[in-house]
């Protein structure tokens, strides 16, 4: 029988620091049955040059390599990474994020096993250098469409989903991507499981796009309002909540 393809998408944005580890670490993979499609979104570093050293190197046609001209931004890059993708099970990857080795094997069996056609894994927390600065960030057994409105714990590079059933599935261009497209899917699959492992190392520095609070609740906002099109009553409903497990994180630190 043949063995089911995860695509692996990771768009990539001057990020010549961190994308060698980044690859090795989908390399290292002990589930070997993958492709991973790389999507420069117009680097002004080195970025392109160490993709491509890598490919020449390691001589692995399972990497793909695409290249915007010009910066397009996050939500296109992994857009044109998930049009071109031919597995079974879509996955992505930040390209300053680490997965463990077992994260893609592990992963698929708890799907199969689970019939689940979304799934998040828990992750820890390392800085710039690759210190690990939280251990464990912990997942729920179960997320809802209505739990995820909440609080988003589905951390996008511990995220995979089965695009053979779901189709394929495209990030809009509104701020906060992922939070959008999990709760589109929810709607389809009603659940995401997680996976109480931590499968993934998530790296925070001053460029992740949840250092800015403000920035993070903003976003949030306009997902409730423009995107889900809530009520100013039920938008404020659900962003009280955001707001204490936000106030709870920074408490934690």
């Amino acid at each position: 029988m043949k063995k089911t393809l995860i695509s692996i998408v990771t768009p990539v944005f001057n990020s010549g620091d961190f994308i060698e580890l980044t690859i090795q670490s989908v390399l290292n993979q002990t589930y070997k049955n993958w492709e991973l499609i790389l999507i420069d979104d117009g680097s002004s570093d080195r970025s392109r040059e160490i993709i491509q050293s890598i490919i020449r190197e390691s001589q692995n046609d399972k990497i793909i390599f695409i290249e915007h001209p010009k910066n397009l931004g996050v939500a296109e890059a992994r857009n044109s990474g998930t049009k071109i993708a031919k597995g079974d099970y879509i996955a992505f990857l930040d390209s300053d994020d680490l997965w463990d080795s077992d994260k893609l094997e592990s992963q698929l069996t708890f799907m199969i096993e689970k019939s689940c056609l979304l799934s998040h894994t828990a992750y820890r927390k390392i800085n710039e250098t690759g210190e690990v600065i939280v251990d464990l960030v912990p997942v729920s057994e179960s997320v809802t469409y209505n739990k995820l409105l909440k609080h988003n714990e589905i951390g996008l590079s511990t995220s995979m989903y089965n695009a053979k059933i779901l189709g394929k599935r495209y990030f809009g261009k509104i701020g906060w991507e992922d939070f959008s497209l999990w709760l589109s899917i929810l709607k389809d699959t009603n659940i995401s499981l997680g996976i109480p492992r931590s499968l993934v190392s998530y790296r925070v520095h001053q460029n992740s796009s949840s250092y800015n609070k403000l920035k993070s609740a903003s976003k949030t906002w306009k997902v409730y309002r423009d995107v889900e099109r809530f009520s100013f009553l039920k938008s404020i409903f659900y962003f009280s909540f955001y707001a204490v497990n936000a106030s709870i994180k920074y408490i934690k630190k």
